[in-house]
């Protein structure tokens, strides 16, 4: 699995980006896909995933009414939209992806999202929020 992202950049508070994961060789129909970020000095954290064969999401509850995750499998691609965007959303933001039809199902039912639980990961797109 080769998990790339696109989208991020510097955007000022209140404002708006899309954030593009392109997965290949992963399997739409059977494996979840979520969005990681990390902050400078700060641990990587779960912020949002999908299970794109029943569309099963998950957003944290930091981002929860702000932002969204979306699948198209035709075109292979994770989208997190990001709205109302804070300064302390700035962080690198990865996309990973695992085999297991479980991880976001368990994030739903109050586990979260581990990193732990996937196992492929892109090489991350910074976001910078200014105030």
């Amino acid at each position: 699995v080769q998990l790339v992202e696109s989208g991020g950049g510097l955007v000022p508070a209140g404002g708006s980006l899309r954030l593009s994961c392109a997965a290949s060789g992963f399997t739409f129909d059977e494996g979840v896909i979520a969005w990681f970020r990390q902050a400078p000095g700060k641990e990587r954290e779960g912020v949002s995933c999908i299970r794109p064969s029943d569309a099963v999401t998950f957003l944290a509850n930091s981002v929860k009414g702000r932002f969204t995750i979306l699948s198209d499998k035709d075109k292979n691609m994770v989208y997190l939209q990001m709205d109302s965007l804070k300064p302390e959303d700035t962080a690198t933001y990865y996309c990973a992806a695992d085999g297991n039809e479980y991880p976001c199902l368990r994030a739903v039912l109050g586990r979260g999202i581990l990193r732990t639980e996937y196992e492929s990961w892109g090489q991350g797109t910074q976001v910078v929020v200014s105030s």
